[in-house]
C-alpha cells in the first residue's frame, strides 16, 4: 500500500513540474505564436482610420514596415497615464530605430485633448469608441481590460502582448531586441 501511494505521490509531482515547466517557457517565450484569428484581428486592427487629437485621420497601415507600440488606453485609468511618461522617452529614444509607438484612447476627443494639452506625449494619440476594444479580445486581452498593449515586428506580427502596465524595462528590452537589423 505504502509502495502504491509512493509511487503516485511521485507521478503527481513529475506532473506538476512538468506543467510548471510548461507554464514557464510559455511566460518566457520571446516571440508570441500569431494564430489565424490573431491575424485576422491585427489586419482588422491595422486597417483603422481614427481622428487624432487635431480630428485629422490617420491610418494604422501608414506605420507599416516599423516596429509598432500600440497601447489602447483612456485618461480615466490610472494604470494607463501612469505608463505614458515611459512611452514617451522610449519613443524619443527609439524614433530613429524604425519603431512608431500610437495611442488608442478609449475616450472622448476633449479628454484626450485635455491630457494631451497637460502631458509631454511624444507620439500620436488617436480616438476610438469603446467598440474598438473588442478588436484586442482576439489580441489576448479577453477581458477587455485597459492598458492592453501590443508590439508588432517589422512584418506586422505580434512581439509582444500585454494586458496591464508594461514597465519601462520591459518595454526597453522588447524594443532593443525587434528594432536590431
Amino acid at each position: 500500500m505504502k509502495r502504491g501511494i509512493n509511487f503516485l505521490l511521485v507521478v503527481i509531482v513529475a506532473f506538476a513540474a512538468g506543467a510548471a515547466g510548461l507554464y514557464a517557457a510559455r511566460q518566457n517565450a520571446s516571440q508570441p505564436v500569431t494564430t489565424p484569428a490573431q491575424s485576422a484581428a491585427l489586419a482588422r486592427l491595422t486597417a483603422l482610420d481614427l481622428p487624432d487629437t487635431t480630428g485629422k485621420q490617420q491610418a494604422l497601415k501608414q506605420w507599416q514596415g516599423k516596429v509598432l507600440v500600440v497601447n489602447f488606453w483612456a485618461t480615466w485609468c490610472p494604470p494607463c497615464r501612469k505608463e505614458i511618461p515611459a512611452f514617451s522617452a522610449m519613443s524619443r529614444k527609439y524614433a530613429d530605430k524604425g519603431v512608431q509607438f500610437v495611442g488608442i484612447s478609449i475616450d472622448t476627443p476633449k479628454n484626450v485633448v485635455d491630457f494631451q494639452a497637460a502631458q509631454d506625449v511624444a507620439y500620436p494619440l488617436v480616438i476610438a469608441s469603446p467598440s474598438v476594444i473588442s478588436l484586442t479580445e482576439e489580441l489576448g486581452n479577453t477581458s477587455q481590460g485597459l492598458p492592453f498593449t501590443i508590439i508588432l515586428d517589422r512584418n506586422g506580427s505580434l512581439g509582444l502582448v500585454k494586458l496591464g502596465a508594461l514597465s519601462e524595462d520591459e518595454l526597453d528590452r522588447k524594443l532593443a531586441e525587434l528594432s536590431k537589423g
